[in-house]
């Protein structure tokens, strides 16, 4: 596993943020379309039938299919990086980081303006607490995948 410092992983913030409101824009996108498909599909059921414009169907499936294709390879970008996505709705991310003998995330919500928190594996993000000098004083390189 790949593992960040501070000053690595705000450095990848600008591409990352990048990714993930591309990633949740296709995501709502999606979720759009398959609304109104699902509306179709409740009007064609109440109505006992009806005269469908099955291209026009088809199309609709295949934008939404697109859409999601898009949101999978954003996050598998995201994840190629070494980089976990929590919550996609939320644009809550995750960087591994080695603090002492351990490795603790370092995290980060779309709309902060630099990374400035962190949380062990098992207490997640309500485990949230911020940065504190043990980060401050480590820059520089960071452990490759092995």
């Amino acid at each position: 596993m790949r593992t960040f410092t501070v000053d690595e992983a705000q450095s990848l913030l600008p591409v990352l943020e990048s990714l993930l409101k591309r990633a949740i824009e296709d995501k709502r996108s999606a979720e759009e379309v398959e609304s109104d498909l699902s509306g179709l599909a409740q009007q064609i059921y109440l109505s006992g039938g009806m005269r469908v414009n099955a291209s026009m169907v088809a199309k609709q499936r295949a934008e939404m299919e697109d859409h999601l294709k898009r949101v999978r390879d954003s996050i598998a970008e995201i994840d190629s990086i070494g980089v976990q996505v929590k919550d996609l709705e939320a644009g809550l991310l995750d960087f591994p980081c080695r603090l002492d003998d351990q490795v603790v995330l370092l995290c980060w919500r779309l709309g902060e303006p630099s990374i400035e928190h962190w949380h062990t594996q098992e207490a997640g993000f309500q485990g949230r607490q911020p940065l504190d000098e043990r980060f401050r004083r480590r820059s520089g390189s960071s452990n490759r995948p092995n």
